[in-house]
Protein backbone atom coordinates (compact mmCIF):
# COMPACT_ATOMS: atom_id res chain seq x y z
CA UNK A 1 0.00 0.00 0.00
CA UNK A 2 1.37 3.20 -0.85
CA UNK A 3 1.41 6.44 1.20
CA UNK A 4 -0.91 8.96 0.84
CA UNK A 5 0.13 11.84 -1.50
CA UNK A 6 1.21 14.94 0.46
CA UNK A 7 -1.69 16.94 -0.99
CA UNK A 8 -3.86 14.22 0.79
CA UNK A 9 -2.08 13.99 4.03
CA UNK A 10 -3.83 14.46 7.50
CA UNK A 11 -2.26 17.97 7.66
CA UNK A 12 -3.73 19.19 4.26
CA UNK A 13 -7.25 17.82 5.41
CA UNK A 14 -7.75 19.31 8.45
CA UNK A 15 -6.13 22.72 6.77
CA UNK A 16 -8.68 21.97 3.60
CA UNK A 17 -11.78 20.98 6.45
CA UNK A 18 -10.87 24.51 8.81
CA UNK A 19 -11.61 26.94 5.77
CA UNK A 20 -14.47 24.77 4.64
CA UNK A 21 -16.07 25.26 8.52
CA UNK A 22 -14.57 29.15 8.48
CA UNK A 23 -16.21 29.37 5.43
CA UNK A 24 -19.27 27.87 6.43
CA UNK A 25 -19.10 29.78 9.96
CA UNK A 26 -19.17 33.24 8.07
CA UNK A 27 -21.49 31.96 5.67
CA UNK A 28 -24.09 30.91 7.74
CA UNK A 29 -25.57 34.08 9.51
CA UNK A 30 -25.29 35.83 6.14
CA UNK A 31 -27.47 33.47 5.18
CA UNK A 32 -29.65 33.45 8.09
CA UNK A 33 -30.11 37.36 7.32
CA UNK A 34 -31.30 36.99 4.09
CA UNK A 35 -33.41 34.13 4.75
CA UNK A 36 -35.08 36.54 7.48
CA UNK A 37 -35.74 39.24 4.79
CA UNK A 38 -37.25 36.89 2.71
CA UNK A 39 -39.44 35.52 5.41
CA UNK A 40 -41.02 38.96 5.98
CA UNK A 41 -40.99 39.64 2.54
CA UNK A 42 -43.07 36.40 1.47
CA UNK A 43 -45.13 37.14 4.95
CA UNK A 44 -46.00 40.59 3.87
CA UNK A 45 -46.88 39.91 0.74
CA UNK A 46 -49.19 36.78 1.48
CA UNK A 47 -51.01 39.37 3.99
CA UNK A 48 -51.31 41.74 1.31
CA UNK A 49 -52.79 39.15 -1.57
CA UNK A 50 -54.91 38.00 1.16
CA UNK A 51 -56.12 41.21 2.75
CA UNK A 52 -56.68 43.44 -0.66
CA UNK A 53 -57.95 43.05 -4.07
CA UNK A 54 -55.42 43.71 -6.94
CA UNK A 55 -56.19 47.45 -7.38
CA UNK A 56 -58.03 47.98 -3.92
CA UNK A 57 -55.69 50.59 -1.76
CA UNK A 58 -55.74 51.17 2.53
CA UNK A 59 -57.21 53.62 3.81
CA UNK A 60 -59.21 55.23 0.72
CA UNK A 61 -57.88 58.85 0.25
CA UNK A 62 -54.54 59.14 1.50
CA UNK A 63 -51.99 61.25 -0.65
CA UNK A 64 -49.17 60.94 0.98
CA UNK A 65 -48.70 57.37 1.45
CA UNK A 66 -50.87 53.69 1.51
CA UNK A 67 -51.16 49.86 0.99
CA UNK A 68 -51.94 48.95 -2.50
CA UNK A 69 -52.32 45.48 -3.81
CA UNK A 70 -50.33 45.86 -6.85
CA UNK A 71 -49.06 42.85 -9.64
CA UNK A 72 -45.77 43.92 -11.19
CA UNK A 73 -44.57 42.19 -14.42
CA UNK A 74 -41.27 44.14 -14.65
CA UNK A 75 -38.86 45.07 -12.74
CA UNK A 76 -37.87 48.74 -10.38
CA UNK A 77 -40.23 51.45 -11.20
CA UNK A 78 -42.49 49.69 -13.71
CA UNK A 79 -39.17 48.63 -16.28
CA UNK A 80 -39.72 45.96 -18.13
CA UNK A 81 -43.01 44.95 -18.29
CA UNK A 82 -43.77 41.17 -18.95
CA UNK A 83 -40.01 40.44 -18.97
CA UNK A 84 -40.44 37.91 -16.58
CA UNK A 85 -37.96 35.28 -18.40
CA UNK A 86 -35.30 37.27 -18.98
CA UNK A 87 -35.98 38.70 -14.91
CA UNK A 88 -35.58 34.94 -13.91
CA UNK A 89 -32.86 34.54 -15.30
CA UNK A 90 -31.23 37.99 -14.56
CA UNK A 91 -32.43 37.18 -10.43
CA UNK A 92 -30.65 33.25 -10.62
CA UNK A 93 -27.75 34.57 -12.36
CA UNK A 94 -27.54 37.75 -9.30
CA UNK A 95 -28.67 35.39 -6.69
CA UNK A 96 -25.78 32.45 -7.72
CA UNK A 97 -22.58 35.58 -7.76
CA UNK A 98 -24.27 36.86 -4.60
CA UNK A 99 -24.05 33.37 -3.20
CA UNK A 100 -20.45 32.41 -4.50
CA UNK A 101 -18.62 35.65 -3.25
CA UNK A 102 -20.56 35.47 0.42
CA UNK A 103 -19.01 32.10 0.47
CA UNK A 104 -15.86 33.27 -0.41
CA UNK A 105 -15.80 36.78 1.28
CA UNK A 106 -12.62 37.76 3.17
CA UNK A 107 -13.98 38.13 6.95
CA UNK A 108 -12.60 42.23 6.48
CA UNK A 109 -15.25 42.38 3.78
CA UNK A 110 -17.72 41.62 6.41
CA UNK A 111 -19.96 45.09 5.97
CA UNK A 112 -19.86 44.45 2.07
CA UNK A 113 -20.88 40.70 3.03
CA UNK A 114 -23.94 42.16 4.92
CA UNK A 115 -24.66 44.39 2.49
CA UNK A 116 -24.94 41.91 -0.08
CA UNK A 117 -27.18 39.62 2.09
CA UNK A 118 -29.36 42.45 1.90
CA UNK A 119 -29.66 42.30 -1.43
CA UNK A 120 -29.38 38.70 -1.64
CA UNK A 121 -32.76 38.19 0.07
CA UNK A 122 -34.59 40.47 -1.23
CA UNK A 123 -33.71 39.01 -4.96
CA UNK A 124 -35.22 35.83 -3.58
CA UNK A 125 -37.88 36.97 -2.50
CA UNK A 126 -38.88 38.64 -5.58
CA UNK A 127 -37.58 35.72 -7.40
CA UNK A 128 -40.01 33.28 -5.59
CA UNK A 129 -43.38 35.70 -6.78
CA UNK A 130 -41.93 35.65 -10.49
CA UNK A 131 -41.92 31.62 -10.11
CA UNK A 132 -45.11 31.18 -7.73
CA UNK A 133 -47.50 34.09 -9.23
CA UNK A 134 -45.61 35.17 -12.91
CA UNK A 135 -45.71 38.96 -11.04
CA UNK A 136 -44.35 40.37 -7.91
CA UNK A 137 -46.81 41.64 -5.50
CA UNK A 138 -45.80 45.51 -4.50
CA UNK A 139 -47.78 46.86 -1.67
CA UNK A 140 -45.89 50.42 -0.28
CA UNK A 141 -47.51 52.78 -2.27
CA UNK A 142 -46.56 55.98 -1.93
CA UNK A 143 -49.23 57.46 -4.53
CA UNK A 144 -46.66 59.75 -6.15
CA UNK A 145 -44.09 57.20 -6.97
CA UNK A 146 -44.07 53.39 -8.32
CA UNK A 147 -45.02 50.90 -5.52
CA UNK A 148 -42.79 48.85 -3.95
CA UNK A 149 -42.43 45.81 -1.33
CA UNK A 150 -40.17 44.82 1.49
CA UNK A 151 -37.58 42.58 -1.13
CA UNK A 152 -37.61 46.20 -2.89
CA UNK A 153 -36.76 47.60 -0.01
CA UNK A 154 -34.01 45.09 0.94
CA UNK A 155 -32.21 45.30 -2.07
CA UNK A 156 -32.15 49.26 -1.97
CA UNK A 157 -30.82 49.46 1.97
CA UNK A 158 -27.80 46.82 0.53
CA UNK A 159 -27.02 48.69 -2.97
CA UNK A 160 -26.75 52.14 -0.52
CA UNK A 161 -24.65 49.94 2.03
CA UNK A 162 -22.58 48.95 -0.42
CA UNK A 163 -22.19 52.55 -2.34
CA UNK A 164 -20.98 54.69 0.62
CA UNK A 165 -18.51 51.20 1.97
CA UNK A 166 -17.10 51.99 -1.60
CA UNK A 167 -17.08 55.47 -1.12
CA UNK A 168 -15.49 55.36 2.22
CA UNK A 169 -13.02 52.67 0.62
CA UNK A 170 -11.65 54.73 -2.13
CA UNK A 171 -11.21 57.75 0.83
CA UNK A 172 -9.54 55.46 2.75
CA UNK A 173 -7.39 54.57 -0.19
CA UNK A 174 -6.52 58.12 -0.83
CA UNK A 175 -5.66 59.10 2.09
CA UNK A 176 -2.90 56.33 2.67
CA UNK A 177 -1.59 57.18 -0.75
CA UNK A 178 -1.15 60.65 0.53
CA UNK A 179 -0.05 59.50 3.61
CA UNK A 180 2.90 57.35 2.08
CA UNK A 181 4.11 60.06 0.08
CA UNK A 182 3.06 58.39 -3.49
CA UNK A 183 3.32 60.32 -6.50
CA UNK A 184 0.80 62.94 -7.53
CA UNK A 185 -0.10 62.90 -11.37
CA UNK A 186 1.57 66.09 -11.69
CA UNK A 187 5.35 64.45 -10.67
CA UNK A 188 4.95 62.08 -13.39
Amino acid sequence: MQPAPPEHSVAARTSAEHARERSFASFAPLLTGAAIVVAFDQSSKALIRSWLAVGETWPGGWNLIRLAHVENSGAAFGILQGGGGFLIVTSVVAIAAIAAFLWWAPPQARLFAVALSLILGGAVGNLIDRLTQGTVTDFIDPTHYPAFNLADSSIVVGVTILAVLSLLDERAARRSEQAHGAPSEEAS
